[in-house]
């Protein structure tokens, strides 16, 4: 099968990369000529279509609408408690209809490494399909496909059920059986509450975890995304901005409080066949461990690149922190202070503009 050979490679259809694709298409590149989006999926949506069913549009933690579109002309604004994973399916399908974004799917990207020599080298994008030439590359895939469960001693003995975020479908089918919830995150407690109104948990967390009554303001909202840009830039694993702000009370939260069910406790120390056990000798049966432990970046696709450093980080600059340093034709959106659903847009918006700079013979670009 010949290489077909684009301008500009957008790896992934979510939020990030298809914000990517419309600023792309702005700034006058062709759709299928200039640029391709590669999307993993079966269809649009990217990871909203595997979210869990009782995640919805009340409950989600905002989102904000994808540029040039809002999401109220596709979903009603009334329409709270319409599932997460439908709305934004809907949002997204209707988006790449109407800005007629060139979406390739269903495709994997396999690998992505160099080709050529001296002058300008292209990347190379092997595919389970076609094997695409590109000049540059919008790297948009997200965490979703990366879902991270630590180790700890054993684990691999535990008779019970293993679950993360990823795997969660509903509460109920957890009823009559004692579930541990592991982590401090916005997934976490969302899910602990509604397990804890079906059945018992035991909640633990590595450190404490900071609730607010402040509302989240924009101050806050910069101060966050300024430390998580600063570790990309010093080539350091990004952290969630979540992790910066503090975790919101609402009144499901804190209804959840009365319960009891957000009674926080240390890490244990092991798993065992039938529960876990803490460094004083203490022990708690388990049915059910759900780790609600994060996700990691989902750059397997760019390992022939060799652009992680020394600080487990991949080093990035640009004014936005989307462009690889000394690799100003890859940009990665979705990855560090990107990672948001607002972050993603003017992420997007950057990397074109910087892309399409290292680019001055694409002549459809302006």
């Amino acid at each position: 099968m010949p290489e077909q050979e684009v301008a500009v490679a957008v790896i992934g259809a979510g939020q990030s990369g298809l914000s990517a694709a419309y600023f792309l298409a702005k700034r006058g590149m062709r759709p299928w000529t200039d640029f391709v989006v590669l999307d993993h999926g079966t269809g649009p949506g990217g990871a909203w279509r595997e979210r869990w069913p009782s995640l919805t549009l009340s409950t989600v933690n905002g989102v904000h609408d994808l540029p040039g579109m809002s999401m109220a002309e596709v979903v009603p604004v009334d329409s709270r408690e319409v599932k997460a994973s439908e709305a934004m399916t809907a949002y997204f399908s209707e988006y790449e209809r109407r800005f007629a974004l060139p979406v390739k799917r269903p495709v994997t990207v396999r690998r992505v490494s160099y080709a050529g020599e001296g002058g300008e080298r292209r990347f190379q994008i092997a595919t389970d399909g076609p094997t695409f030439l590109a000049r540059g590359v919008i790297n948009a895939t997200g965490t979703w496909e990366r879902p991270f469960i630590p180790h700890y001693p054993g684990i691999e003995k535990f008779r019970g059920r293993q679950l993360h975020t990823k795997d969660y479908r509903s509460a109920c089918e957890l009823a009559g059986q004692h579930v541990l919830v592991v982590g401090g995150g916005i997934s976490a407690v969302q899910l602990l509450d509604e397990i804890s109104q079906v059945t018992t948990t035991t909640w633990v967390t590595r450190r404490e975890v900071i609730f607010t009554d402040e509302p989240f303001s924009p101050e806050r909202g910069r101060q966050a995304v300024a430390r998580v840009d600063d570790r990309v830039r010093r080539g350091l694993p990004p952290t969630s901005v979540v992790s910066v702000t503090g975790l919101a009370w609402t009144p499901a939260l804190c209804a959840a409080q009365t319960r009891g069910a957000l009674d926080r406790l240390p890490m244990f120390s092991e798993i065992t066949d039938d529960g876990v056990r803490w460094a004083d000798g203490s022990v708690q049966r388990v049915d059910v461990i759900l780790w609600c432990t994060g996700f990691r970046s989902a750059l397997d696709q760019l390992a022939p690149l060799h652009l992680r450093g020394e600080g487990g980080g991949i080093v990035m600059d640009g004014r936005l922190a989307t462009r690889v340093a000394g690799e100003h034709r890859l940009h990665l959106v979705g990855y560090g202070p990107s990672a948001s659903t607002i972050g993603a847009n003017r992420g997007a918006r950057a990397a074109v503009t910087e892309l399409l700079r290292e680019l001055p013979a694409t002549t459809t670009a302006t």
